[in-house]
């Protein structure tokens, strides 16, 4: 067996991960499980404790050196970013993309290049957070003489001294070319943001340096999303993805990306895959709505148990009512289980006033959510879909992804769970010689969707009506 590291951070949590690839076959092991939520300062606004995710990882990478591995990926969320003073230090925090300052941002932009254009170049889909955005937002002078990295690249220079921005993650910034793959010169005239805020490029399967104990550090598809569909055991081109964790990334694997009026108008994005390939594709808001459900219930002493309430949400009463997952009510921490009962309210529907009640909102709403993306991604692209696979940690939500499979009227197969980790690992395992094709890990759960397919049609229609 040969053993290879992976670096998998989410919004909520982080992981390092040991995998061994043997026969085509890779086996995760995790090493180290750690927090990395948003905190709150003083002063105001949402930041990252990156050194306190460094130091996690760092241990972490020490728990994994007796299998000797033979390099280490890292994989992270996207936009947010650190930017590195000319001693070659962090300069201030790492703000959260759910901070509120970028607000307003978006008509700031408008007055250097308008929507069409930034679609037509970037491709990528209108996200208040996204790191043009809040890069406009900071204060004048704070990026002179810095270099921006973003969240993996970060750790990546942090072990090795080499700085960098991979590829898949650097697509998500809106300021890179979707076409040509390189950082829009065009986009930088225009906003006034200097060329040389950007390092240079790296693809998946490059070397970066040499981190702890003389092991390599590889890159990867780093964009968390971007390894999970590496991941996604799928075969042929007929099948759509549903990266679910804290978010839903909803959407298709293409050879080119969709650069359309009617894509823009969509909301859809076109994010760097590895491969040249290009995941075209809807962010939802995803899962977030019930683990922040679960943090208020828990503060306000409920002793709920997740396993529990799922099961008590399929006894409640089907279809009552759907709220918009990507309502921008729901971004910032807070109330989520109150937020939900006001936009049913305001929306004329009943009130979920049990944690059940909310769950079952919540799940039909991301299931409904999901099948919508889905037709919209494969009216746009002209493709036709014979399966949904739904990979990350989502796939244990079993009543989400029977939902997700009557909303569709498709086969969805759940897993794997660590899909980011998995993908992480595939890329180091090829770079290395030792894994050709597709990897295979667990057993795939199939949902098959039952016959309700009028009852989700006309769900769908209400969420429809309830979109802005």
């Amino acid at each position: 067996m040969t053993s290879f590291v992976a670096v998998d951070l989410g919004a909520t949590s982080g992981r390092v991960m040991l995998g061994t690839v043997a026969d085509g076959r890779v086996d995760l092991t995790e090493v180290r499980r750690f927090a990395t939520g948003p905190r709150e300062r003083a002063e105001g606004g949402l930041r990252w404790d990156v050194e306190e995710m460094y130091g996690e990882i760092v241990a972490g990478l020490s728990e994994a050196a007796p299998a000797d591995p033979v390099s280490i990926g890292i994989d992270s969320w996207a936009v947010d970013y650190g930017l590195i003073g000319p001693d070659g230090k962090l300069d201030g925090d790492v703000r959260c993309y759910r901070d509120p300052r970028t607000d307003g941002m978006a008509d700031r932009l408008r007055q250097y290049v308008d929507d069409t254009t930034l679609y037509g170049i970037t491709g990528l889909q209108y996200l208040p957070f996204n790191t043009i955005y809040q890069l406009l937002a900071e204060p004048p002078g704070r990026l002179a003489d810095k270099t921006l990295l973003l969240l993996p690249d970060l750790i990546a220079y942090w072990l090795t001294g080499e700085l960098g921005a991979e590829v898949t993650n650097a697509s998500t910034t809106a300021l890179l070319d979707a076409t040509t793959r390189r950082w829009s010169t065009e986009l930088l005239d225009r906003t006034g943001i200097s060329a040389g805020l950007l390092p240079p490029l790296r693809q998946p399967g490059e070397p970066i340096g040499v981190g702890p104990d003389g092991v390599p550090v590889v890159t990867v598809a780093s964009h968390d999303t971007a390894s999970a569909v590496a991941a996604v055991p799928a075969d042929g081109e007929r099948f759509g993805y549903i990266s679910c964790g804290t978010w839903s990334l909803v959407g298709l694997e293409l050879p080119a990306p969709v650069l359309t009026e009617a894509a823009r108008a969509a909301n859809f994005t076109n994010e760097a895959g590895i491969d040249g390939t290009v995941r075209f594709l809807r962010n939802t808001m995803g899962l977030w709505l019930l683990s922040e459900s679960m943090r208020v219930w828990r503060e306000q002493g409920h002793d709920i148990r997740l396993t529990d309430v799922l099961h008590a949400a399929l006894r409640e009463p089907p279809f009552r009512s759907i709220v918009d997952p990507d309502d921008p009510v729901f971004l910032a921490p807070g109330d989520m289980p109150a937020r939900i009962a006001r936009v049913c309210r305001d929306t004329g529907q009943p009130e979920p006033t049990s944690p059940p009640a909310v769950v079952r909102t919540i799940l039909e709403s991301l299931a409904v959510a999901h099948a919508a993306s889905l037709r919209t991604a494969a009216r746009l692209a002209d493709r036709s879909l014979d399966v949904v696979h739904l990979v990350g940690g989502g796939a244990r939500n079993e009543p989400l992804c029977q939902f997700t499979a009557d909303a569709c009227g498709l086969p969805v197969l759940a897993g794997p769970v660590e899909a980011s980790a998995l993908g992480n690992v595939f890329v180091q395992a090829r770079t290395a010689g030792v894994l050709a094709g597709a990897p295979v890990s667990a057993p795939l759960a199939r949902y098959e969707p039952r016959g309700e397919r009028a009852a989700w049609q006309a769900v769908a229609r209400r969420l429809a009506e309830v979109r802005p």
